[in-house]
């Protein structure tokens, strides 16, 4: 027991018992928007949502659209395509085309079964990022709903204004099962994709057959 009582260190204790302050990494700095002008930050904004409509018109592998997901896009789109789409009552006939709320129920609904059948079926994928890559994917039918809209209003109505908007609706709503299928197709499991596929197809021809059909 002495030897351990009368142990002595000769060497003298060294090292530092602070604790080391963590670097501040230059893009954590570069990402935080507290202390920018709002300006820049809408117009920060408004580029990533139009580079996601690039992205949509020349589909890719890319994953911004899953990865920084957003729903203002969607927003504009439905809300274009709503404003556009709304029928004036006519008295002659009775009838009116679909009114600005009634389209906007179609689109955010439909995107909302459309997505809970995703998951549904075991899709590993978030629900707001089905919904945005569905919402930014009626770009094309956005894009075929204005000039449907210009060739009703400012051309003489007839069977060749008739079949033009087919193809344009048409061409549309390929494009559109083809850029949301290449986004979304991989988030499925095998031997599922085809049931997860068919709600899309439906949920594109809807509005497909509104912007045709309207007159």
């Amino acid at each position: 027991m002495a030897d351990f009582e009368n142990t002595t260190y000769n060497s003298p204790l060294e090292g530092d018992i602070h604790q080391p302050t963590p670097e501040v990494d230059e893009d954590d700095d570069e990402l935080s928007t507290l202390d920018e002008p709002v300006k820049d930050t809408v117009l920060r904004d408004l580029k990533a949502v139009g580079l996601k409509f690039v992205h949509i018109l020349y589909p890719t592998k890319n994953t911004l659209l899953l990865r920084d997901w957003d729903l203002w896009g969607p927003l504009l789109l439905c809300v274009t395509m709503a404003f556009l789409m709304q029928g004036v009552h006519d008295d002659k006939t009775g009838s009116s085309g679909p009114q600005f709320a009634e389209v906007f129920v179609v689109v955010w609904v439909g995107a909302g079964i459309v997505t809970l059948n995703s998951q549904l079926l075991g899709g590993n994928i978030s629900f707001f990022q089905s919904v945005c890559v569905l919402g930014y994917c009626m770009f094309p039918l956005v894009v075929a709903m204005v000039i449907c809209w210009i060739i009703v209003h400012l051309t003489q109505q007839g069977i060749v204004s008739v079949i033009v908007r087919l193809i344009i609706s048409a061409f549309a709503y390929g494009w559109a099962i083809f850029a949301s299928v290449g986004f979304l197709g991989d988030s499925q499991p095998v031997g599922r994709k085809a049931l997860a596929v068919f709600p899309i197809c439906l949920f594109y021809f809807i509005l497909a057959w509104m912007v045709a059909t309207y007159s």
